[in-house]
């Protein structure tokens, strides 16, 4: 079955077309699920331990390979090959089932650290990114579909805990090891050693999925043939959202060409991908899939200046700027823990408004480190509340989409959400990293490159994160527009 095109969310799906969803226990942990659920949680594991492992990396990876002023571009890489893959596994996993995307995303994505691992510049480490970013869009829409099957409602936001839950001990370990690899050994090994971990998720998660969640989803319709519209369309974003990051990094007035090439194929692609009414935050679908993007951007685009500023403008070192945002795993798993209860259920739309204050608050609060006289230690407890406020949000939104969403409509609709997450990722590192440049980034590039221990920059850095904060502010007026009632699917 292909994929279907956005709807409106106030048109109700069909409850006859929905297939069973499997039979289990009760709990995502009993003999008919506790096989896929460490596999899947395993496969998160590994994600989570690159994210925090390779931010801690970065900012020496950028200096010895004179990239420090594209040093945006290092992130939104992945994130935009990574919005072709969403849709690219929304399709596939539609059509087949989520255990071909699962695997040979997994397999990009290591390929992809190998190829940045040894790389001999900055932009062939970008491409690596590239690669590693399609795979992770592979991965992650095909997740979300295995939940959708194999988990019966009532269990997703325990999933979705669970996925968050994965986080913490990454969170910890991940930025300790790789400053001590990054300082001891180098920060290529950071990369060249995450994909040995690849094999073990794969080995456990791909049986219990190929058992309870292969095939497409209603094995008893013809199979239609891809969408190809679909597919030219996430091409399309995926080549305007790296055209308009191109364009912000480079700050020439030829720069104007690159950027309207950019919003010329963004444009119609956004509108052809995401459902009707979303960017004027319709209620139901539209704000919750508008409300992912608003989260993740604005959270995702300051967390990544961070152990930047930390080790340029207070001379820490990656290992100890690492460490400052490692407490957030654990509160992120509080917060999707917290949502996650029984009890919350009546108070999502709730919580989801408060976890945006709060991220508000804390990417508000993180540049405050720029004056001396400031603590360094604000920067964790701020993040540590903004990731309490970004695990009620993000688990939110993945229960709300599924809820809202048929079956056969898993697929499409989470490449939709994951589409949103990537990219305002993609645009507000765009815009962070060109404000960064344009106020003295690139001056704190040729300083670090210098071997300088700091450099005194604080309007670019302060040029990144408030504006953040205001966007994530204006996410917690989205999320008064979540309510569903009489828009749920009932399966």
């Amino acid at each position: 079955m292909s994929a279907l095109e956005p709807r409106d969310a106030d048109v109700a799906p069909n409850p006859a077309a929905a297939p069973p969803v499997p039979v289990g226990g009760g709990s995502v942990l009993d003999r008919a699920h506790r096989a896929l659920s460490i596999g899947i949680v395993s496969v998160v594991l590994v994600v989570a331990f690159e994210a925090t492992a390779v931010g801690t990396a970065m900012p020496v990876a950028a200096r010895e390979l004179n990239g420090v002023s594209v040093y945006a571009f290092a992130f939104s890489a992945y994130f935009t090959t990574s919005l072709f893959g969403m849709v690219l596994s929304g399709q596939w996993s539609d059509r087949g089932g989520p255990l071909g995307p699962l695997a040979g995303g997994m397999s990009c994505f290591a390929a992809g650290l190998v190829l940045s691992g040894t790389a001999a510049d900055m932009w062939l480490f970008i491409l690596g990114r590239a690669v590693q970013g399609l795979g992770g869009g592979l991965v992650i829409v095909s997740l979300y579909v295995v939940i959708s099957r194999a988990y019966e409602e009532h269990l997703r936001p325990a999933m979705m805990a669970a996925f968050a839950a994965g986080w913490i001990v990454p969170s910890v370990v991940g930025p300790l090891a790789s400053g001590t690899i990054t300082e001891h050994l180098g920060w290529r090994w950071v990369f060249l050693g995450i994909p040995v971990l690849v094999v073990f998720p794969l080995a456990l998660a791909l049986p219990a999925i190929r058992r309870t969640a292969s095939g497409p989803a209603a094995p008893d319709a013809p199979v239609a043939p891809w969408d190809r519209r679909r597919i030219r369309l996430a091409l399309g974003i995926s080549l305007g959202a790296g055209l308009l990051q191109y364009a912000g990094q480079e700050l020439r007035w030829i720069s104007v060409l690159p950027a309207l090439a950019g919003a010329a194929l963004l444009v119609p692609a956004v509108r052809g991908l995401l459902p009707r009414g979303t960017y004027r935050a319709a209620r139901g679908l539209p704000s919750v899939v508008l409300l992912r993007g608003i989260a993740a951007g604005s959270f995702i685009a300051a967390e990544s200046f961070v152990p930047l500023m930390l080790v340029t403008q207070r001379g820490l070192s990656p290992t100890l700027a690492g460490l400052s945002l490692a407490v957030g795993g654990a509160t992120w798993a509080l917060g999707s823990w917290v949502q996650s209860r029984p009890r919350t259920e009546p108070y999502r739309e709730r919580l989801v408004v408060g976890g945006m204050v709060l991220v508000a608050a804390a990417v508000a609060t993180a540049p405050s480190v720029l004056i001396t006289a400031v603590p360094v230690w604000i920067v964790a407890v701020a993040w540590a509340f903004g990731c309490f406020g970004m695990g009620m949000v993000i688990a939110s939104t993945s229960v709300l989409l599924l809820k809202l969403s048929a079956p056969e409509e898993a697929g499409a609709n989470s490449a939709a959400l994951q589409i949103s997450d990537g990219l305002s990722n993609v645009l507000l590192l765009a815009a962070g990293g060109a404000a960064f440049a344009a106020l003295g980034g690139g001056a704190v590039g040729h300083a670090v490159s210098a071997g300088a221990s700091t450099g005194s920059h604080p309007a670019a850095f302060a040029a990144v994160f408030l504006p953040m904060a205001g966007v994530a502010a204006v996410g917690a007026w989205v999320a008064t527009r979540l309510g569903v009632r009489g828009q749920e699917h009932v399966a």
